[in-house]
This record gives structure tokens, sequence and C-alpha cells, in this order.
């Protein structure tokens, strides 16, 4: 074992997986894995899809849709941000 990381089982899809893992980040993983698990479920109960590498793969490809869509409105707030500090900060520049 290096002072990097360790070894942390999760269960995924019924089965016992064991994956490496930075020291403190445990919790983490274990929740991710629990997402995941969710995720394939739901994809379950909503298609007939009942092939656990399709089902993963389904769910995979939906956790990617949701982060793109979360870091597009991310963006879009951040420059939101911006624009409103830049109007801030030429009004503080008139009252001077």
């Amino acid at each position: 074992m290096s002072d990097k990381g360790h070894s942390v089982k999760v269960n995924l899809l019924g089965r016992e997986h064991q994956f490496a893992c930075p020291q403190g980040q445990e919790q983490a993983l274990l929740a991710a894995a629990e997402n995941l698990n969710a995720n394939v479920e739901q994809m379950r109960a909503r298609s007939a899809i009942r092939n656990d590498e399709k089902a993963l793969l389904m769910a995979a490809l939906n956790l990617s849709h949701e982060l793109l869509e979360a870091k597009a409105q991310l963006q879009q707030q951040y420059m939101q941000h911006s624009a409103l500090c830049d109007k801030l900060e030429a009004a503080l520049k008139q009252d001077e």
C-alpha cells in the first residue's frame, strides 16, 4: 500500500469491486457508487434494458449529459457574475 491511497470495496450492480482510492476520499467513492447504482436502477425502470453492461453505459451517458449541462449552467452563471462585477466597478469609478 502506498502513501497516496489504498483500495476500497464498492458494490456495483450487485457485485463487489475493489478500486484504488486516495486517502480521505473513501466516502466520496462509496457515494459515487451508490449514485451510479441508483441511476442504473432508474434506467432499468424507465426502459426495457436488462443487460448490466448496457444499463451501466446508459446511466454513464445520462450522468455525463447531466454533468455537461451543469458545467454549461455554471459557465453562464460565471459570465453573469462577471458582467455584474464589471457594472459595479464602472459605477464605483463614476462615483469617485
